[in-house]
């Protein structure tokens, strides 16, 4: 599923199919978009409107209580079997949801400690992370710089938990997700963000407003040039015959040549 994945609140039936139609796919939220007394109900919603489960997962709540329980309950009226865990902490209980293809929202000091664990499950498909909570986990007040010649930037201990999920969901051979970007009018800084949750590795980025999907699907999709020059630089690579070889003034390897079939992957060639 993505590249954009776009939040729709699941006590708002109104917007699953509208949310569907302008994004790549939707993420059907039970937990924080949903305030406690409308739970029931979007539970409901959520077997009563079915979408196309191959392009929709479902954020359930914090394994272990009551919520993310009745969660279970209502997803097994469905036919959803992709979900998101919200504050994924625990390997074992993770594990124990082997019917569901799982994406593990790993939001809290622990549960990014506990990401390597949780990117060697055999159910796990993804690794996502969440900046907000995991700073407030930290007893933290804010993840990015809100003024200064930083303003809009990740604070230190939210990029290297970014990193920490990048390499975790890396080295077990998972989807990484990139977090939201909350500031919604900030398109010049999405754009920027996204873009580098390309070249860093995120196979995915997720978002809250329809607006933003485009941004990122641009982010994701190679324009013309970059296409024709990775599809010039495998062309050299086969001339020269060799591991090793000068193109453009510049020394190409194994890595480069791997860096050019990816945008060539995401182009869809």
């Amino acid at each position: 599923m993505g590249p954009a994945l776009l939040f729709a609140p699941a006590d708002r039936p109104e917007r699953y199919a509208k949310a569907a139609e302008r994004s790549d796919a939707v993420i059907l939220d039970l937990e924080d978009a949903v305030a406690p007394e409308a739970k029931a109900a979007a539970r409901e919603h959520l077997v009563n409107t079915p979408l196309d489960p191959d392009a929709t997962m479902v954020r359930i709540n914090a394994l272990g209580t009551a919520d993310s329980v009745l969660d279970l309950a209502a997803l097994a009226r469905t036919r959803y079997r992709t979900i998101m865990v919200a504050k994924a902490e625990d390997p074992d209980a993770v594990a124990a949801l082997a019917d569901y293809q799982v994406v593990a929202l790993c939001e809290t000091a622990a549960g990014i400690l506990a990401a390597p664990a949780l990117a060697r499950l055999p159910n796990v498909v993804a690794l996502m992370w969440g900046a907000e909570d995991l700073v407030a986990s930290l007893g933290g007040t804010s993840s990015r710089f809100s003024g200064g010649p930083k303003a809009g930037t990740y604070r230190a201990v939210a990029t290297h938990a970014r990193s920490q999920l990048l390499l975790s969901a890396g080295a077990a051979g998972k989807v990484a997700v990139d977090s939201i970007y909350a500031d919604i009018p900030d398109v010049e800084g999405l754009a920027a963000e996204a873009d580098d949750a390309v070249a860093s590795g995120f196979g995915a980025k997720a978002c809250i407003h329809p607006s933003q999907v485009q941004v990122i699907r641009d982010a994701y999709r190679p324009g013309d040039d970059a296409v024709a020059a990775a599809l010039d630089l495998l062309a050299a690579a086969d001339s020269a015959g060799t591991g090793v070889f000068a193109y453009k003034g510049q020394m190409v390897d194994g890595p480069i040549l791997l860096h050019a079939r990816a945008t060539l992957r995401r182009a869809g060639r």
